[in-house]
This record gives structure tokens, sequence and C-alpha cells, in this order.
């Protein structure tokens, strides 16, 4: 099982299905998206799991087998595949992209970025390119996202499973 290193969400994400599917597939850490998904597409390695919007041209081409989707409902984008928990029941696993700053960052600052990114994902075309994609765009207020991610925490996974920074 690729990952993007200890911690990522792809890690997470394939911890959490080992788990509650009772296999057993070794992780191989990787710098990234890029060689992980050289090596999946050369067959050194047997699965990934990643985001659709990062692999979505490679599935549309061909070059790549999606098995199923890790959220909890099917995808607008791929509606014919079927989610993980068809297979293995209460498998939810989603992650989520975000603009983050520096905590002493001046609130002014964080005022205008916040404005800037709602302003872009209220911008139909930009929106739709995120949708075409398959992520699922929202805004919000930063206070807002701070909850979101607060509200996300995977600590139990990376307990259980003794990830550790390398």
């Amino acid at each position: 099982m690729a990952t993007f290193g200890p911690g990522s969400p792809s890690q997470l994400f394939g911890v959490l299905f080992k788990g509650m599917a009772g296999v057993d597939l070794v992780t191989v850490n990787y710098r990234g998206i890029g060689p992980a998904s050289v090596d999946l597409l050369s067959g050194r390695v047997e699965v990934l799991f990643t985001s659709i919007a990062s692999t979505i041209d490679l599935i549309r081409s061909g070059k790549l087998r999606s098995l199923a989707v890790t959220t909890a409902k099917p995808m607008d984008v791929l509606p014919d595949l079927p989610t993980t928990g068809e297979f293995i029941p209460r498998y939810e696993a989603a992650g989520c992209v975000g603009l983050g700053a520096l905590a002493n960052t001046a609130p002014e600052i964080i005022a205008i970025l916040n404005r800037q990114v709602n302003a872009a994902l209220a911008d139909p075309t930009f929106k739709a390119r995120l949708v075409d994609l398959g992520e699922e765009p929202f805004a919000n207020s930063s206070a807002e996202f701070g909850n979101f991610v607060a509200e996300e925490t995977w600590a139990k996974v990376i307990r259980a499973a003794n990830i550790k920074a390398e």
C-alpha cells in the first residue's frame, strides 16, 4: 500500500481500511503523490488511497482503475463507483483541502485570505472545475474552518497504528 508518508491522509485512510477489513497491507511511504502514483501505475505497489482530484484524469483515461470511494455516499463525478462502506460497514474516510497560516498571522491578513478564498469558491467557473475534479467545495469563515478541522481528528487511528513522523 503506497502512502504519501507517515500521518498523511493516504496512510490514515489505508490504516483505517486495514483495521476494519482485517487485511494486512504492507505500508510503503513515499514523498508525495508523484512517486507513489508512478509505482502504482508500474505495478510496484498494489493500492493507493488518494483523492479523486489527483487521479481523475488517469481514471477517465483508463490507466488507473478506481475500486471505490471512501466517502459515505457516491460521488457525482464517478456515480457508478461504489462506496467502501458498501463492502466494509461503517467505513468512511474523507479529507479536505484548506488554507492555513501561522498562528501569529495578523487577523486582518486572515480576513483578507478568507474573503479571497470564499470569492474564488463563489465563482461558478472555478467551482465547476473543482466539482469536475471530484471535490465538494464549501466556503466558510476561518473560525468555522478551524472548528471543522478540530472535529475531523484522526488521532485515534494514528495512535492505534503507532504512526510516527520520520
